[in-house]
């Protein structure tokens, strides 16, 4: 696992899949790592080289002091990028991953091929929610959101289904350095895209999940409506979709980016 330095960051990166063909970058959600992805591995490396990384404040990657922001996000990707000396990449992010490709796929249109946003949005309308979250986990630390995220994350017939899978998921988030948490919080309560969205060229599909309470679909049709020729999915789950929805998740970002 290489450790990049980005602005004096040490981002942690996997390099998986095969040697020569297109390469597909994964982005996570907030409060995950590099991990979040591997239902995908096995199907996305017969097709793609494909990139990981822990997001700065996150995983194995250090925790400089915030504020952080989707800017800083981008850019961290693109150190990746360059330190792999990788021109192009198809770009698959879920949440915060997706705010970070909208970013990209605005100010560096030229460094992505395809571009799939996933179970996320351009603007938070309402900051209380985030005013709140930091509020609570200043005082009481992951554990204190702990249930209502992954609440949030994956629906309740899933995780009684599969208690194993929700609760490593749940371990996920609670290994998250507390520091880079709330510096991730802060640049998701400022978060304004709209105006990114009308220069995004990339061809795109947004998906969204038809349960996901944190970023629901009307959030994921902004998106769509804004950006020139995107496309949309709906698949049946919450928030995290490419974990509760593996197979129609995989099966819909390869059916875009291997389509011609």
């Amino acid at each position: 696992m290489p450790m990049i330095d980005a602005d004096g960051c040490l981002i942690n990166v996997t390099v998986e899949g095969r040697d020569g063909g297109p390469t597909l970058m994964l982005s996570n959600s907030l409060g995950c790592t590099l991990q979040m992805w591997e239902p995908q591995m096995r199907a996305f490396t017969q097709v793609f080289r494909v990139i990981r990384y822990d997001r700065r404040g996150h995983g194995r990657s250090s925790v400089p002091h915030g504020p952080y922001s989707v800017e800083r996000f981008g850019r961290d990707a693109l150190a990746i990028l360059d330190d792999l000396n990788i021109e192009k990449v198809h770009w698959c992010g879920l949440s915060m991953g997706g705010m970070v490709g909208q970013w990209l796929g605005a100010n560096a249109p030229e460094r992505l091929g395809k571009l799939v946003l996933a179970n996320t949005t351009c603007y938070f309308p309402d900051r209380t929610m985030w005013d709140n979250r930091i509020k609570a986990v200043n005082e009481g630390g992951l554990a204190a959101v702990a249930d209502t995220v992954i609440a949030s994350w994956l629906s309740q017939d899933f995780r009684d289904r599969n208690p194993i899978v929700a609760g490593q998921t749940k371990a996920m988030l609670l290994a998250t350095p507390v520091d880079g948490y709330l510096a991730s919080c802060e640049a998701l309560r400022t978060l304004d895209l709209r105006e990114a969205l009308p220069k995004i060229k990339s061809p795109t599909l947004v998906i969204a999940g038809r349960f996901d309470k944190s970023t629901p679909i009307t959030m994921a049709e902004a998106i769509r409506s804004q950006i020139p020729g995107a496309s949309m999915t709906i698949l049946d789950a919450a928030h995290i979709s490419n974990i509760e929805a593996t197979l129609a998740f995989n099966d819909a970002v390869l059916g875009f980016l291997t389509q011609r």
